[in-house]
């Protein structure tokens, strides 16, 4: 490739004499040794002598020919598209302030003619040109690589190729976009205008130009000839379409035909395309006829520039461009609005008996995951695919839709969780399906995201179940788009990070750590961004690193973490009991630093949380920021930005905020988000955490129960996993399904009602409930206070089996809630976390350990007191005790210690022997699963 020296630079503006209201327009110039460039047809216009002068040869500017032909025709014309498409500008800035239309020419070479025609229309009209100059020999890759940035430049909305035109390839005109194409020129847009379908495409500006002066030529030409000569291709074609749609009949002929004198004479129009070197004698030209000359020219014209009839076509043509430019910016725009779905379901065609989950996601194909974006409402630059059926979503659709008012927010909870389960994922999955399937109405269905460790463990996956069931449902419950891994290996960087700094500062002094932490590089030392930051919490406003003090350098390098009051722990996305408490340090190598820590599942890491309360990059990185991870000897807390690596955490971090979009069974969109076990555990954190963080409002409380598990709330016996159930689960017993309504269910239903959001029951069938149970917690559970509860049959019968559940929320939803919180954050730490074990608990008080009271004070000094409570208890009672089923009541809950997420936001008090890791039972469920190496097909997920 030959490569050239080319200037780079913006080209300043000329100075204008600017009116009162007038707009500034920016030009700038890109000159590359490789790139892009071109212009199908660059017209030199100009007005000819009459055909009683000279013969014009056809070798300078050209125009429009008549006996009767005013230098003013031109002004005229191009004022009036001046005028409309600077109204439309006006228009459009109206919407959008912001918004400034963009036009890219092309080129090879540094050629400005066409720069200059264009930048002076564009000063009239108010709109910006970024010229791209590659060099003269530039081959066809160098034009596509440019071609695909401008494509992908939101900034830009037309460009111009001002190329040769065997430089313009069929592969160029397939990568340009069809939506920038302002020419006309690519094999869609000029399919559109031969169809007549103008409404996604582009008239090429000089076939425009040509029709506007054929059409204000001095004699009317409707029913009149015009005559195309020379030109095959794409502009003999768009002139030739509009001609004969405004009425005008059109001849063609070529310069070699021996007819074309007579030709010409008999038209009352000629047009001449592509001339070259050719000429018509004026005495060809029939007196009162119109003759257009179009010559194809990329060599530089000092004499194109003005807007008189000498370069009038030019000028009218570059007008038309303008026009284009401002036409596809308001189409850009109006494709950023919201747009309504056009969401196509698939057939579901249940079978009975149901076949197992992975069985039914296998049959069913999912949509390509681009296809079911665009369905919804998404632009295409703001889907990142992960393969065919899985997509993140980029974080710019929330500025796109900030305006858009907001839906309603529905909340799946449910009653106290059983080893029977209760199904809310499930029932997320049917209710979205059979309120967008059935009831027409654009729905997403928003579940966490399965972790590892209970898929492998004992609860299997989370991808819902039956026919109501987010697919494909293996890769759901394996890997998904890598988020946990993400939090992984944020969270492990910071343990890694934490216990090599105590190293550091265990064997080296101050001028030596200060020499490694701000190293001399070619001689500069300086202080990265991050280490600026300590040094202005620590009230150092020094940024020389010669200028530190041996006092300065000293609480600069020093954290002096504490290692018993280290509050940050690994994690792994597995259930190992024996990595609950571990040792570390015992190599020789690390000195005798040697502490006792341990490992916490991997979604129980803080950063888990920020994840789901983020909600922007800048917050999720302020957030990994103020994570205190330890305390020093002094007492003051150490954060992750102390640290030094806040930002390498959002680096690691920066996909995994963004949200995941599959799909269901009957094709609803599905993204992820983090709820879940029962109301008074996921309902209360999300309403008094999530709602407060985000400021949105639920509209209902969708309370998922089961007959079998209200049976085990009214006293059941208990049941083992995999272990046959005990009859009572499988015969009718009214007696029990009573008494768990009126405990837990009951209390579930209270929970809600303390937030003042309505709340509607769905009760999750299954084949060994009898329909006199499901009536009887239908009618038990309104006498509570629900709205309404319904039978939801949706794991045999997907959303259909779902619409009555869906009709009810959306008349639940429809009227007016009086949401409020359960606590004020100014309240203090001891009394938030009693107004929650009382008032949603059912608790007479709460006890604080010596350790938790010691905390909750130092927690107040250090201002934290503000936050809201995120209270890890069991989720299989609403006491602290796992085996108390139902309502209980009278019992103290104790509090062992109180720990602090600043990042995430809250307040964690431990209650009772809460575990963050969790372990293995005697039979996993890997037992059944497993990959065939021939068919890659997995079996045994469920």
């Amino acid at each position: 490739m030959k490569l050239a020296l080319i200037r780079s630079a913006y080209m300043s503006l000329r100075a204008h004499q600017v009116r009162p209201g007038s707009r500034f327009t920016g030009f700038s110039r890109r000159c590359l040794p490789i790139g892009i460039t071109s212009s199908r047809l660059s017209l030199r216009a100009a007005s000819a002598t009459s055909s009683t002068g000279t013969n014009p040869k056809l070798t300078g500017n050209f125009g429009v020919q008549s006996q009767k032909g005013d230098e003013s025709d031109y002004d005229n014309h191009v004022r009036k598209v001046v005028q409309s498409t600077r109204e439309a500008i006006v228009t459009l800035q109206k919407r959008n302030p912001a918004i400034q239309p963009l036009l890219a020419i092309l080129q090879a070479g540094e050629d400005d003619s066409m720069l200059e025609i264009n930048k002076k229309m564009a000063v009239k009209i108010g709109l910006n040109i970024t010229q791209i100059c590659l060099v003269k020999e530039c081959s066809e890759d160098d034009i596509v690589e440019e071609l695909l940035k401008l494509n992908d430049d939101p900034k830009v909305h037309g460009i111009y190729l001002h190329l040769p035109p065997a430089s313009i390839t069929s592969r160029v005109l397939n990568t340009l976009k069809p939506e920038k194409d302002i020419e006309g020129i690519s094999d869609l847009n000029m399919g559109r205008l031969i169809r007549g379908d103008l409404s996604k495409g582009f008239v090429p500006p000089l076939a425009s130009a040509v029709l506007d002066l054929l059409e204000n030529h001095d004699a009317p030409l409707e029913g009149k000839t015009v005559l195309l000569v020379g030109g095959e291709g794409p502009l003999q074609l768009a002139v030739q379409c509009l001609i004969e749609r405004s009425g005008m009949v059109t001849l063609k002929s070529h310069w070699s035909s021996k007819s074309l004198q007579a030709q010409v004479m008999q038209a009352d129009a000629v047009v001449l395309l592509d001339v070259g070197n050719m000429y018509v004698p004026p005495t060809w030209i029939r007196p009162g006829a119109a003759i257009i000359y179009c010559k194809p020219a990329l060599e530089k014209d000092e004499n194109a520039f003005g807007l008189s009839s000498k370069s009038g076509l030019e000028s009218l043509t570059a007008a038309y461009r303008t026009q284009n430019v401002v036409r596809s910016c308001s189409r850009w725009l109006k494709g950023q609005e919201y747009r309504p779905w056009h969401l196509r379901s698939l057939k579901l065609q249940p079978l009975t008996p149901v076949p197992s989950d992975l069985a039914i996601s296998r049959a069913q194909i999912p949509k390509p995951v681009d296809q079911l974006a665009e369905e919804i409402g998404l632009l295409p630059e703001e889907l990142e695919a992960y393969g065919r059926s899985k997509a993140k979503v980029r974080l710019s659709v929330l500025e796109r839709l900030q305006s858009q008012p907001n839906g309603k927010y529905i909340l799946v909870a449910g009653i106290t969780p059983t080893p029977l389960g209760e199904g809310k994922s499930t029932v997320t999955v049917g209710l979205v399906q059979a309120l967008s399937a059935h009831l027409k109405l654009n729905s997403f269905a928003c579940l966490r995201q399965p972790s590892q460790g209970p898929t492998f463990g004992v609860k299997g996956g989370a991808a819902g179940g039956g026919y109501a069931q987010v697919i494909p449902m293996e890769e759901f419950n394996l890997h998904l788009t890598g988020d946990i891994h993400a939090i992984t290996a944020a969270n492990n960087l910071v343990a890694a990070a934490i216990d090599a700094r105590m190293l550091h500062e265990a064997t080296q002094s101050d001028k030596a750590l200060f020499n490694r932490l701000v190293p001399s590089v070619n001689g500069v030392r300086k202080f990265s961004p991050i280490q600026i930051s300590r040094l202005q919490r620590l009230g150092i406003r020094k940024t020389d690193p010669a200028s530190l003090t041996p006092e300065e350098i000293n609480a600069f390098v020093r954290l002096d973490l504490d290692p018993s009051k280290i509050t940050w722990q690994r994690v792994v996305d597995t259930n190992d009991r024996f990595l609950r408490k571990i040792t570390i340090g015992q190599a020789s190598s690390e000195k005798g630093q040697i502490r006792e820590t341990g490992f916490d599942i991997a979604v129980a890491s803080e950063i888990m949380a920020i994840l789901a309360l983020a909600d922007s990059l800048g917050d999720m990185k302020n957030r990994l920021a103020r994570m205190v991870v330890g305390t020093s000897r002094s007492g003051q807390p150490i954060t992750a930005e102390d640290l030094g690596v806040s930002g390498a955490l959002a680096v690691l971090m920066k996909d995994a905020i963004k949200p995941t979009l599959m799909q269901t069974l009957e094709v609803r969109p599905v993204h992820m988000t983090e709820a879940g076990f029962g109301a008074d555990i996921g309902m209360e954190k999300f309403f008094n955490i999530k709602c407060r963080a985000s400021g949105l409002r639920p509209s209902v409380v969708v309370l998922v129960a089961t007959v079998r598990a209200l049976k085990m709330h009214g006293g059941g016996p208990n049941v083992s996993a995999g272990a046959p159930l005990p009859r009572e689960y499988t015969d009718e017993n009214l007696s029990l399904v009573a008494g768990g309504c009126r405990s837990n269910l009951r209390k579930q239903i209270q929970i809600a009602h303390l937030f003042g959001v309505p709340v509607v029951v769905a009760v999750n069938v299954f084949k060994t409930d009898t329909q006199a149970e499901i009536d009887l917690v239908c009618q038990i559970a309104k006498e509570c206070g629900a709205s309404d509860a319904l039978p939801c049959n949706h794991w045999a019968q997907g959303g259909r089996g779902c619409s009555e559940l869906a009709q009810a929320v959306k008349e639940a939803a429809s009227k007016p809630s009086d949401y409020q919180f359960l606590y004020n954050t100014e309240m203090s730490i001891v009394e938030k976390i009693r107004t929650i074990a009382q008032r949603v608990y059912g608790a007479d008080d709460i006890e604080l350990s010596p350790e938790a009271k010691t905390k909750t004070d130092y927690y107040h000094q250090q201002g934290y007191g503000s936050l809201p409570i995120c209270m890890a208890k069991t989720h299989l009672s609403l006491s602290h005790m796992p085996d108390k089923k139902g309502a209980p009541t009278g019992f103290v809950l104790p509090i062992r210690d109180v720990r602090a997420s600043i990042g995430a936001g809250f307040i964690y008090p431990l209650v009772g022997t809460m575990s963050t890791m969790p372990g293995l039972p005697t039979r996993p469920c890997f037992y059944d699963i497993d990959l065939d190496p021939v068919t890659e097909e997995i079996t045994g997920l469920f």
